[in-house]
């Protein structure tokens, strides 16, 4: 009779508690690897880009600099 019970109310209430404790379901879990690799992918760019772009705003802040000292 208890068994009945708790199952009818995990049954009625599996979404909430998923949400609540924050538990991953097979579906999220299935693809982890894949969607992993795709973030590491993506930061090994964003790193890249971050790079290229610190060189280029030391480039420019030089060039600045040197526009600045013509103009004195």
């Amino acid at each position: 009779m208890i068994d009945k019970y708790m199952n009818k109310y995990l049954d009625r209430r599996m979404k909430y508690l998923v949400e609540e404790w924050q538990i991953a379901t097979k579906n999220e879990v299935a693809d982890f690897s894949a969607r992993l690799n795709a973030l590491s992918a993506e930061a090994a760019k964003l790193a890249s880009f971050e790079k290229n772009a610190e060189a280029k705003l030391s480039a420019l802040e030089a060039r600045a600099k040197r526009l600045e000292a013509k103009k004195k």
